[in-house]
């Protein structure tokens, strides 16, 4: 397979030489985009004075705090065949995100650089974000501040090399190799398997993805993913989203686990100044593999207020596991609780 890689890149640096040879005077386009977000949020068993947030998923780790999210900037620069990505985040949800990295290399968000010797094949090499997943990173693409147990624990980015084919219209699919989830670097370890196969109908109203991600972790464990996503417009005001997940993980040693997770988003948006969503989400851990080790069920309801590129999202959410799992104010360290309220005031600004 190593061998095999090192062709493709060998043909991908043969064929971007020979476009640069044939036309040394072309010029590029240079696009810079960027966003910022911030939140404040209270957990309504305020168990802060022990240390316990009540906080199970990614990037909302504090207790009646005010919080900068990320600091983002994305500089985008394509020439001929050939576009470079540097996406650079700062701050506690870009450290949370590239968790295995320290110092520069953890505000890398993305970087990677793409070929098209078509416009139906595109050939990536680099860091990019996951197709994995219904939600994103950058805090505004979201509609819900807070993040689904789904996109916690499932991949975060990708490190390697892949390749998006356009068939038609109406189907498209993406295979990759990569370093295992979440890794930039990888020396000696094997290598994960991408897959995405992605549907739509003609009139662009419902669109279908089923996601792929299979091989080895970094301590040899054999995992398989398994992710899909419908979108659906119903109307100028109303559209659908919907994402199924599970996650096998066999160990070198030991018996197999898995974890699974469904959710349901419903926006509403009756103007363009205010929206409305609904989300609702059931994530199965009775195997302990994202560390929770209970069935938990979420539901979060978030307006959307918008003022030009700035959106500021009041949201209230609630946590309900089968099991304690959530700590109230006079546990210290064994937890009492099955459930968890939670308030957000978040805002995003793009540019």
């Amino acid at each position: 397979m190593l061998r095999k890689l090192l062709s493709v890149i060998s043909i991908l640096i043969l064929s971007v030489s020979s476009i640069y040879a044939q036309d040394s005077t072309a010029k590029g386009s240079l696009t810079l985009s960027g966003s910022v977000d911030a939140y404040y949020r209270y957990n309504f068993q305020n168990a802060k004075e022990h240390g316990k947030l009540n906080n199970l998923t990614s990037f909302t780790n504090s207790q009646n705090s005010f919080e900068l999210g990320m600091a983002s900037v994305k500089a985008d620069y394509a020439i001929g065949k050939v576009d470079a990505v540097l996406d650079l985040g700062f701050g506690k949800r870009a450290a949370e995100f590239s968790y295995n990295d320290a110092g520069a290399l953890a505000a890398i968000k993305q970087a990677y650089i793409s070929y098209s010797p078509s416009e139906k094949v595109k050939f990536t090499f680099g860091k990019w974000g996951t197709h994995v997943g219904y939600e994103l990173l950058d805090a505004y693409l979201n509609r819900n501040y807070s993040m689904s147990y789904m996109f916690s624990y499932g991949p975060f980015f990708h490190t390697g090399l892949k390749a998006d084919v356009t068939v038609s219209k109406n189907f498209a699919f993406m295979l990759g190799v990569a370093n295992p989830t979440d890794m930039v670097t990888a020396n000696f370890s094997k290598k994960t398997f991408l897959g995405q196969i992605h549907v739509n109908t003609t009139d662009g109203k419902l669109g279908a993805y089923l996601n792929y991600v299979g091989g080895k972790d970094m301590s040899d464990n054999s995992i398989s993913q398994v992710d899909a996503v419908v979108t659906g417009i119903i109307s100028s005001k109303f559209n659908i989203g919907y994402n199924g997940t599970i996650k096998s993980v066999k160990p070198a040693e030991g018996s197999k686990g898995s974890f699974y997770g469904s959710a349901l988003y419903l926006n509403f948006d009756p103007t363009s100044v205010f929206g409305l969503t609904a989300r609702g989400e059931i994530f199965n851990d009775k195997d302990a593999v994202a560390g929770i080790g209970s069935n938990i069920f979420q539901a979060t309801l978030s307006a959307n207020i918008h003022i030009d590129n700035l959106t500021i999202i009041p949201e209230f959410r609630v946590d309900a596991a089968k099991d304690p799992v959530f700590y109230k104010n006079s546990d210290v360290s064994t937890p009492s609780l099955k459930n968890a309220g939670q308030f957000i005031l978040g805002l995003t600004y793009h540019f």
